[in-house]
């Protein structure tokens, strides 16, 4: 299956059809610099190559099946089918400061079975191709061009654990930064990850201007390995080595999931702090999005704001955050495969 994304495969083509250089780059603008559809693309090829490229590659790789806006901040989040029938999802985030952002999966569920979220929930099937990450984000691209709008920020925080994924996540970052191609900044992207040291030290090591984002939520070691429990595998120690080396290459994006009365005590701040102490760290608190099947209630409001100005008061640069697209089920924690696989697809 040759795709869109498919640089070598695509290369043959145009030697096979004697296209000429210049018409690929408006091929490759169309498609990825100008969100174009499939036939704009073509229309810039010579006639008689149309039909060889329109045979031999395939436009989107994924299905949009489903789409849902929400009525009260301007989320949507996509619901998309894989050539195998899985469904994945990744949401677009329409913020007040104007800069669209889009959320993207990296896996059909999720490994790490992390307790405050639903996508560990379903387990792991498998991950996703190169292809399939990029769709989602070309797919958006398409979606928001009639609203004036662009994907300006791209975050892997969707479903799956990026990192467990590396050979294909570090493929599509070198597609999305590519000046040829997406042409997008290092610096508008974003890498979660729950702590996978050695993939850590390879992804800050071959792309130290692209944003890597820790999933910390809790600085105890018993706190967190029953939060995570990949936890067990990579303890604390051993990822405060590799946040160390890390922060070589830039400040590291801490992300912390308020729970009340798990990971939001005295003690709990304590911990951060002294575990955090002389890195240079970003801390975002993040509010807890409640799913069905799920105990844990998340840290009232004033508490989260009290907490974040103790951090502040500490030294420390902190953001507030809040959720977008919970009323759509497309928050942080909230994303998952409600729909099994069908097989008669």
């Amino acid at each position: 299956m040759i795709t869109i994304y498919d640089t070598d495969a695509i290369e043959d083509i145009r030697s096979r059809n004697a296209v000429q250089p210049h018409r690929m780059k408006l091929f490759r603008n169309a498609l990825f610099k100008n969100s174009g559809s499939w036939n704009d693309a073509l229309a810039v090829l010579p006639e008689e190559a149309r039909g060889d490229f329109e045979k031999s590659i395939i436009f989107q790789c994924l299905e949009l099946a489903e789409r849902h806006d929400s009525e009260v901040d301007g989320a949507s989040k996509l619901i998309f089918k894989t050539h195998d029938g899985h469904l994945i999802e990744s949401v677009v985030l329409r913020p007040k400061t104007g800069r669209t952002s889009i959320c993207i999966s990296s896996q059909v569920g999720c490994a790490c079975y992390c307790s405050f979220c639903a996508t560990g929930k379903m387990g792991f099937t498998r991950n996703l191709t190169m292809a399939e990450i990029l769709d989602q984000v070309s797919q958006a691209n398409r979606m928001v061009k009639p609203e004036g709008r662009t994907i300006r920020n791209v975050v892997f925080m969707g479903m799956g654990e990026p990192l467990l994924n590396t050979e294909q996540v570090l493929r599509s970052l070198d597609f999305m930064m590519d000046p040829k191609l997406f042409d997008l900044a290092g610096s508008r992207i974003t890498v979660s990850t729950v702590g996978i040291p050695e993939a850590m030290e390879l992804f800050t090591q071959t792309y130290p201007n692209v944003h890597l984002a820790l999933s910390l939520h809790s600085a105890d070691q018993e706190v967190r390995q029953r939060m995570m429990p990949q936890a067990r595998v990579f303890p604390l120690e051993r990822i405060r080595e590799t946040l160390v080396a890390a922060s070589a290459h830039g400040r590291v994006m801490i992300e912390y999931l308020m729970l009340a009365g798990v990971n939001d005590r005295d003690q709990d701040f304590q911990a951060l702090t002294d575990y955090l102490k002389g890195l240079p760290v970003h801390i975002n608190l993040i509010p807890y999005n409640e799913f069905s099947g799920s105990s844990l209630r998340g840290t009232p409001q004033p508490e989260r704001e009290q907490f974040a100005n103790r951090l502040k008061a500490a030294g420390f640069d902190v953001t507030l955050r809040y959720s977008m697209g919970s009323d759509i089920a497309a928050a942080c924690g909230q994303l998952v495969q409600h729909k099994q696989k069908d097989a008669s697809v």
